[in-house]
């Protein structure tokens, strides 16, 4: 049988409840008795249990992170950047997938996460305000990744100039038939990227005054499958697009990979952009704006992790963008060549 707590408090000559306050450095134990406490502890090597810890602080050491989907390649990543952090940090992480309306709205009704966990990351979610309302009731910090929520931190980008930056790319290239790869309006009603997106695509086309033909936005679901039926829908118009911007690295992967099957050739024929910088697209030399995925993740968990630290109840409100940047690979290349060959 191991030390107990009873052994350091009769050794010490206190209680146990002032033992667990010292060794937990809570306040109302004097600085001599906490001295004598740490010294008896060392002498027979007295190690907190966890559990008793987590009982006697009020805390579980768990943090929840809800995300409406857990197998894509964007999720993992920032999945990935919170796990890195919570590891270091001792903490464990209680994932929750709502992959559909009528599952977020269960979900948020029933809140499965009362006294479960310290804190919780919301990941692309957009809540409605009795979500919202029912998700501060925890009591707990909360931060986002993707969409902010009312009086909280969110981490983001600036998808709508990101959207862009790619489109400008191709025009500079000299392209003026450039169609959208994006998420469709059923894959938009839930998140707010699809839409910045399509924005930043049709300002940048505005802007040079070219024209988006509505058979030019065609919806790729934000899947390899998507992209891929999306480009076959643009090639068999009268007249296809010269170029394409693709929401997602996956959706532009689906497209290149019908573009080969049906003999386009990639830039001579048609160039692409993507978004992301997926870990595939350096293998597909593919044109991409990249993100910073994993530290979008990293930099929400800090946010309620410093809350906790802190004492307070909700991390500071506020919003910080993290950079893109365009990758220029192979790809995309100007429309002038295509002419010449």
């Amino acid at each position: 049988m191991g030390v107990r707590i009873q052994d350091v408090a009769a050794r010490a000559g206190v209680s146990t409840a002032t033992v667990s306050r010292a060794l937990r450095n809570l306040p109302n134990v004097s600085g001599a008795t906490r001295r004598r406490v740490l010294e008896v502890a060392e002498e027979l090597d007295y190690v907190v249990a966890p559990v008793a810890s987590r009982l006697a602080s009020g805390r579980t050491n768990s943090i929840a992170v809800v995300a409406p989907y857990i197998g894509t390649w964007f999720f993992g990543e920032v999945l990935t950047g919170i796990e890195r952090v919570l590891h270091r940090e001792g903490l464990d992480l209680l994932l929750f997938a709502v992959p559909d309306e009528r599952s977020q709205e269960d979900f948020f009704t029933r809140m499965p996460l009362r006294r479960r966990v310290d804190a919780v990351i919301i990941l692309t979610l957009g809540l409605s305000a009795d979500q919202q309302d029912s998700l501060r009731g925890l009591g707990v910090p909360i931060a986002s990744v993707g969409d902010p929520l009312a009086d909280t931190f969110s981490v983001g980008i600036d998808n709508e100039g990101a959207a862009q930056t790619a489109t400008h790319h191709l025009i500079n290239l000299g392209h003026t038939r450039i169609a959208m790869i994006g998420g469709g309006s059923s894959f938009a009603g839930r998140f707010t990227a699809p839409r910045q997106r399509q924005r930043g695509f049709r300002q940048a086309m505005a802007d040079s005054g070219l024209p988006v033909p509505i058979e030019y936005d065609v919806d790729g679901e934000y899947t390899v499958r998507g992209g891929s039926s999306a480009m076959a829908e643009l090639l068999s118009l009268p007249t296809p697009p010269t170029a394409v911007f693709a929401q997602s690295d996956e959706m532009a992967a689906g497209a290149m990979q019908t573009m080969r099957r049906m003999g386009v050739r990639v830039p001579d024929d048609i160039s692409i952009v993507g978004f992301d910088d997926h870990e595939l697209a350096e293998v597909l030399d593919l044109t991409t704006m990249a993100q910073p995925v994993a530290q979008r993740g990293e930099i929400a968990v800090r946010a309620v992790l410093q809350a906790l630290a802190d004492g307070r109840s909700q991390t500071a409100p506020g919003r910080e963008l993290v950079h893109t940047r365009l990758v220029v690979r192979s790809s995309t290349a100007f429309e002038t060549a295509r002419e010449k060959r």
